[in-house]
């Protein structure tokens, strides 16, 4: 995969958890998982690069938020339009 995308839970119309998916390559599997903040988690391969950000509280996400665990994991920074969707939801 090589662009990042965000993949939303929902429960009785309502969002449980999500996952923002980073470029990875293939067969690459978290190996690590590192609290970055409060509902955000970020797993790392074997090798330390990292491939997704696990997002528990959909509820309390905030865009910069994100941003810091995506700056932390040496990534590019997320735009409100890769989110739109859990913003919507706040």
């Amino acid at each position: 995969m090589k662009q990042r995308f965000l993949e939303i839970t929902y429960r009785k119309g309502n969002p449980v958890a999500a996952y923002f998916y980073l470029p990875r390559q293939t067969g690459d599997v978290s190996a690590r998982t590192e609290r970055i903040e409060a509902g955000l988690l970020v797993d790392y391969t074997a090798d330390g690069r990292a491939i997704g950000i696990e997002i528990t509280s959909p509820s309390k996400f905030t865009l910069d938020n994100l941003n810091r665990a995506l700056q932390r994991a040496k990534q590019q920074p997320a735009t409100a339009q890769e989110c739109a969707p859990l913003l919507a939801e706040a």
